[in-house]
């Protein structure tokens, strides 16, 4: 059994999470925290549980989603994965941190580069890799059969989808990955998302105004 956690951190309203497992060993995944403020949350309630973090995972490297690697890393000694095709994102954080004034230590570069038909084991748990790529290069997801839940990140939303306006994005190629990776999920399934309220499959593929089951979004009519 997995225990959810979610936390919200930084300017853009990130979630960051903690999937734990009977155990006591957990994987942080979007790492987002801006603020040795917010730094202590999350240290604090893993310290409150006494648990073992085995790895930092990142579903793609957007800087709102990589905020916190640096200071997890160093705090919990594990591994930093991410899909390889992300390098290049991680590579202009610094620059859009100074672009934009946030505040950023810089992070590490992966220990382990992960892709689709992986999966990342902790205590009993493990999730499965899946490739998802369109809000960013090679954007990866996270699934749990058994729970039915995903962890999302920028993919898929509460009647929305990530966007596609950043370098990297492609609306089509984003489009083909709701619709072949995320719509070929149970209905039931939860979603976790990177920004907002999770949702569910089903809910998505009947009212997603930009990608839905009927093929009626406004990225299916172009």
């Amino acid at each position: 059994m997995i225990l959810i956690e979610s936390f919200t951190f930084n300017a853009f309203q990130e979630n960051t999470y903690l999937l734990v497992d009977e155990t006591g060993e957990a994987i942080i995944i979007d790492p987002g925290m801006s603020t040795s403020g917010e730094e202590r949350v999350l240290d604090e309630f893993i310290q409150s549980k006494n648990l073992v973090v085995k790895a930092i995972v990142n579903t793609h490297c957007h800087i709102d989603h990589i905020m916190g690697n640096a200071h997890c890393v160093a705090k919990y000694k594990c591994p930093l994965l991410y899909p390889q095709g992300e390098e290049v994102v991680l590579e202009s954080g610094v620059h859009v941190a100074q672009m934009y004034g946030l505040p950023y230590h810089e992070s590490p570069r992966a220990d382990r580069y992960i892709a689709e038909g992986e999966t990342i084991s902790f205590g009993n748990a493990k999730v499965r890799v899946i490739s998802a790529p369109g809000h960013s290069p090679a954007h990866v997801v996270f699934v749990h059969d058994q729970q039915r839940f995903v962890i999302g990140g920028d993919v898929l939303f509460l009647n929305s989808v990530g966007r596609t306006d950043l370098p990297g994005g492609d609306e089509q190629t984003l489009r083909k990955s709701i619709e072949e990776k995320m719509f070929t999920l149970p209905d039931e399934m939860m979603v976790y998302p990177g920004h907002g309220p999770a949702t569910q499959i089903g809910l998505e593929k009947q009212n997603n105004p930009y990608v839905n089951g009927l093929g009626t979004g406004l990225f299916q009519r172009k």
